[in-house]
């Protein structure tokens, strides 16, 4: 019986022990995480879930938190963990913060959907990405959870928004979905307009990636833009995820065209296979990217010469000097080791516009998600109701759900990323 003490004894300390190490290197709230995912992830949730603010409103988001996408994830987990820190800080109205891992699969995001139901989420986050979004958001619809997405930028995460080429709407709208991101036919209609104010240039060329109605949606909305600003597209190709490492035909059709400026409405892991292959056969148009390119700076093993003068429109730049960005960046690196990106500054966003609606509401730890749901979406679509963020200033909803905010120009220089306006 001693030695059977004695060694539970044994395994407590070192257990106790392991929770110390993972205090030193993450947030001391719930939710923080290392921006590399993994072991890191599971170890501060666990930590996260065990120092929960006491009475707190949980909050609960579904992200890629490994695998390919797991930047994405990670850096909209990190952000939002920073704002529940602050807010917390202030005392008062308190959040606890729980990411599941969805690995940017649809119907994994719906289990990590229900996990979060079933702890007793009452407000959503959404899913980061959007193929596992549309999937959440017809999941919270249907349970009547108020959702504010980072980063889900499809218009079918939303429903009821018409789209650009047909002139129709085509799905339902979800009365309690909303986005902290552009929609995909603004990132689109916003870069052809760009382009066309900035002389960018005269002939043009598409490859977007046709199975992903992330930069389908975009792609639609900068053709219907192009069209009728009569910016000349001379080259439109496009690649899926069984034909995303070889983009030799794609770069061929731009090059032989005569495109001087290619257009690229994707994630930044393709972005990237694209500028290494166009340097090995010494085409170098100028590269027009949208915000699912923002990380292309830290992917291991790319060079990042190769994306000198990349432009693109995105709502963050983490080397402005304002005080807000310049605060938050700091204690992204102190806590995360890394530079923040716009789906972090996104995800900061959500959170604080969620307090900022309810902070002057009367509102119990304990009351249902569905009344929780019908506060936050009075508040949203309030004509006196507005936010100002990391993300954008002045930023308000309309009853679609989409967010009008302005983007910014950004353009590569030297590996960071530097202002055009």
């Amino acid at each position: 019986m001693s030695k059977k003490i004695l060694a539970l004894a044994l395994c407590l300390l070192l257990a106790a022990t392991c929770f110390a190490g993972c205090g030193d290197g993450s947030s001391s709230q719930d939710g923080g995480s290392s921006s590399q995912g993994g072991a890191a992830s599971e170890a501060s949730q666990a930590q996260g879930d065990a120092s929960a603010a006491e009475g707190a409103i949980k909050i609960g988001g579904t992200g890629p938190l490994t695998g390919g996408a797991a930047i994405y994830g990670n850096a909209a987990k990190n952000g939002a963990q920073i704002a529940v820190d602050e807010i917390n800080a202030l005392g008062g109205l308190q959040f606890e913060l729980r990411y599941e891992d969805d690995v940017h699969d649809p119907e994994k995001a719906v289990t990590a959907y229900n996990t979060l139901k079933d702890w007793g989420m009452q407000v959503f986050l959404g899913s980061v990405t959007s193929k596992p979004a549309v999937a959440t958001s017809t999941e919270a619809n249907s349970d009547h959870i108020f959702f504010l997405t980072p980063s889900a930028s499809s218009t079918d995460v939303l429903g009821g928004v018409e789209n650009p080429l047909t002139e129709t709407v085509e799905i339902e709208r979800k009365d309690n979905i909303f986005q902290m991101c552009f929609v995909d036919p603004n990132q689109g209609s916003a870069s052809a307009q760009y382009i066309y104010d900035q002389k960018l240039g005269e002939k043009v060329a598409v490859i977007y990636k046709n199975d992903d109605v992330y930069s389908t949606g975009i792609y639609n909305s900068f053709a219907a833009k192009a069209q009728e600003l009569e910016i000349e597209i001379v080259s439109t190709t496009t690649f899926t995820d069984d034909t995303s490492t070889d983009f030799s035909v794609q770069i061929a059709d731009a090059k032989d065209n005569g495109a001087d400026l290619v257009f690229l409405p994707m994630y930044y892991e393709a972005a990237s296979m694209i500028l290494i292959q166009a340097d090995s056969v010494g085409y170098k148009p100028q590269w027009f990217g949208v915000d699912g390119m923002d990380g292309i700076l830290t992917l291991d093993g790319f060079d990042t010469a190769l994306a000198e003068g990349v432009m693109l429109l995105t709502p963050f730049n983490a080397d402005s000097d304002d005080e807000a960005t310049s605060k938050f960046v700091s204690t992204y690196k102190e806590q995360f080791g890394d530079v923040p990106n716009q789906f972090a500054a996104d995800s900061y966003d959500c959170v604080w516009s969620i307090y900022n609606a309810l902070k002057d509401e009367e509102v119990a730890s304990d009351i249902s998600a569905s009344d929780l749901c019908d506060k936050l979406i009075a508040k949203f679509t309030s004509s006196d109701f507005s936010y100002d963020g990391l993300t954008g200033e002045n930023m308000t909803w309309d009853e679609t759900g989409a967010v009008s905010k302005s983007p910014k120009g950004m353009v590569i220089k030297e590996g960071a990323y530097v202002g055009m306006d």
